[in-house]
């Protein structure tokens, strides 16, 4: 996931939403640029009024500016929110403003405007008490502007990344949810996704299995037997590279994490436990499925510290370098 000075040249910048602009989306919106400068051009679309106080920033009014601007300050595309930003308190009146930021992002990845889409938090229960956010989160929003059904959730480090099947259900719930057609729609996203935007040409998939020891036989459960190994042979005759059901317990060493290029989980924290104790502040959040590439960093609005200069940038950074990496992948493989 290492992006070079020369690699990073794009023919246009990175979209970058401002995400709630009472949290510590704009403090490292700054701190990104700061780091990546001219060597991966990016711009924000956000309020200048948002922004940390000083900040250098310029206005620019297509995303091409961005190109030259990033050179000499943050390049910022403005859209003006009703009120102002109270670090770790948003105001109701600006989550309109917060979910047309994504809109615009949208409109302008979609024209070729802009190569891809970083998107900063939100906060989704500030989304819905001020402007009736009907969407779980920025996943099921974007998957709705780009008029597609279904998509995949990758988590990606420079150490691993995982797929979780399912995702922000209640544990006893995954049962009833986890199904050979879900987990089909998965694995054939997820591979094709590693294809795309990966540029991995016979991408190698590790799937853990449901139950611990992946059932040990049916003696722990039997979801592995009855749907999860059957699966997972019918895909190996269509082509796909597949090992699995796996025990979970022993698929996340170093050995093992050398053996494949993503491990498909059955249940969130299966998936996201693991990379977050490899590497916790490089995480990237990466949505397979879509007609655009899509990244964010992998934390939240993080309230507690907003307006404190105590951000770190790193998930930012590498979201960025991922999204450049992801679109030079897709022009390339078109």
């Amino acid at each position: 996931m290492t992006v070079t000075s020369d690699e990073a040249q794009i023919t246009a910048p990175v979209a970058l939403t401002c995400g709630e602009p009472s949290g510590i989306g704009p403090e490292i919106a700054l701190k990104a640029w700061q780091t990546l400068r001219d060597s991966l051009p990016f711009f924000l679309i956000g309020d200048r009024h948002h922004l940390p106080h000083g900040a250098p920033f310029v206005e620019i009014t297509c995303p091409k500016e961005a190109l030259e601007a990033s050179r000499h300050a943050l390049p910022l595309l403005q859209h003006g929110f009703a009120a102002p930003a109270a670090s770790g308190k948003p105001a109701a009146e600006n989550a309109g403003g917060v979910i047309e930021t994504i809109e615009i992002a949208v409109d302008l990845v979609k024209s070729g405007a802009a190569s891809a889409i970083c998107t900063a938090p939100i906060n989704k229960k500030a989304l819905k008490d001020g402007a009736g956010f009907a969407y779980p989160g920025h996943t099921e929003f974007l998957a709705h502007l780009a008029g597609v059904e279904r998509v995949v959730m990758m988590l990606a480090s420079p150490e691993i990344r995982v797929v979780p099947t399912t995702i922000h259900i209640p544990l006893k719930d995954v049962p009833k949810v986890l199904s050979a057609e879900l987990l089909r729609e998965t694995l054939l996203i997820t591979d094709a996704g590693l294809k795309q935007d990966f540029g991995i040409s016979q991408p190698r998939l590790a799937v853990a299995g449901l139950n611990p020891h992946a059932g040990e036989g049916g003696a722990m459960g039997n979801e592995e037997i009855t749907f999860i190994a059957p699966l997972l042979k019918e895909l190996r005759k269509q082509g796909l590279n597949i090992k699995g059901p796996l025990p979970a317990d022993t698929m996340f060493h170093a050995a093992a994490r050398a053996q494949y290029d993503v491990a498909v989980c059955m249940y969130h924290d299966q998936a996201l436990i693991p990379i977050k104790t490899l590497d916790f502040d490089r995480g990237v959040n990466i949505t397979l499925g879509l007609p655009f590439v899509r990244t964010s960093p992998d934390h939240g609005t993080a309230f507690d510290i907003a307006g404190q200069n105590r951000a770190n940038p790193s998930s930012l950074i590498e979201a960025l370098k991922l999204a450049a990496q992801m679109a030079r992948a897709r022009r390339k493989g078109r």
